[in-house]
């Protein structure tokens, strides 16, 4: 269950795009299954700049909560307004409707430093 055109962080966040434009960020379907029902989402705000490996958010569980770390250094461009009020699909839907924030990479050549789906599945495998 690791989409094989995504690239990933050792934190669990995954990373849709190139790069060419806003890349989609979301917590892996590990993340998400070690966290429990995700009752809470904290984002930053459109405009808000992230630096990679920092933390822009947090997920609350039932179990606990989470810090999000940014997979790049950039700009919010977007974030997911439906988790203000159904934050559940996180839990059902990871990859998809589940998404957090859209980020424009300051920069693009930096995805490359992500994790490949390959090397992702070894580090929640060991």
């Amino acid at each position: 269950m690791i989409p094989e055109d995504l690239r990933y962080t050792a934190e669990h966040e995954w990373v849709a795009g190139d790069g060419s434009g806003p890349v989609r960020v979301g917590i892996t379907h590990f993340a998400q299954d070690a966290l429990g029902d995700i009752v809470y989402v904290q984002l930053p705000d459109e405009g808000a700049t992230v630096q990679a490996g920092d933390s822009f958010g947090e997920v609350e569980s039932t179990k606990s909560v989470s810090e999000i770390y940014a997979p790049v250094t950039g700009t919010v461009v977007a974030r997911n307004e439906k988790l203000a009020d159904t934050p559940e699909v996180i839990n059902t839907d990871p990859y998809g409707s589940g998404w957090l924030v859209q980020i424009a990479p300051s920069d693009p050549a930096a995805l490359a430093e992500l994790l490949t789906a390959e090397a992702y599945r070894d580090l929640t495998e060991s």
